[in-house]
């Protein structure tokens, strides 16, 4: 059947090094894993390393031109709509190194959520329709309901459970909160492994093949 339209898709995005600023005067280029997916629209700057099998789904902002470096893990998922930012000069240490923002292995951010540095999210963690995560570390495994706020410093003990709107922004809230229900986990697993899939099946859907540099030939 003719397409009497044009062309279905337009595989669009921009990769770029940071723009030199006082802060910030060094440009660095994105450093992205073969088997990582951008979609279109996706927009990433600066010292931004993603690793392997993480999908990066359409309107994702990635822009380390203020606080940097970023570092995604493999098998990650940021669906549609997600954005990456953090302030200059504020970071977490991890493994002896400090990052603006470090997120583990297997983190899914859901559509719409926002993640601004210092933070560390650590390795299965869910993070919610539009959720806040800015200035905390986050344990292994928490789970963060669609709406919820995690700032002011604070650091969830693994498994931890926010709740739908909640605001946890002192430590004491924090230490209070609950363990992971077993549906919500089980939920969690079930985001995880559909988005695993996604890195492959969008590049053989689109026909494209990827360099090391993230960009499409």
């Amino acid at each position: 059947m003719t397409n009497l339209y044009g062309p279905y898709n337009i595989y669009s995005y921009f990769i770029g090094s940071n723009p030199p600023t006082s802060f910030n005067p060094n440009p660095i280029f994105p450093k992205i894993k073969r088997t990582a997916f951008l979609s279109p629209f996706t927009y990433v700057v600066g010292d931004v390393s993603i690793g392997e099998n993480t999908y990066i789904g359409p309107f994702v902002s990635i822009r380390a031109d203020e606080g940097s470096p970023f570092y995604i893990g493999e098998d990650c998922n940021l669906q549609d709509g997600v954005i990456l930012h953090g302030l200059k000069n504020k970071y977490v240490e991890v493994y002896g190194k400090h990052f603006s923002i470090y997120m583990g292995p297997r983190v899914s951010c859901a559509h719409g959520s926002l993640i601004h540095g210092p933070c560390e999210i650590g390795t299965d963690v869910f993070v919610g329709f539009k959720a806040i995560v800015y200035n905390t570390q986050i344990g292994e495994g928490c789970f963060i309901s669609p709406n919820a706020v995690v700032t002011g410093g604070v650091k969830l003990k693994p498994h931890s459970f926010v709740p739908p709107g909640a605001n946890i922004d002192t430590q004491a809230k924090a230490d209070r909160l609950s363990k992971v229900p077993k549906n919500e986990e089980e939920f969690a697993k079930e985001v995880q492994r559909v988005n695993r899939e996604f890195p492959l099946t969008y590049s053989i859907f689109f026909g494209k093949t990827k360099c090391s540099c993230g960009l499409t030939h």
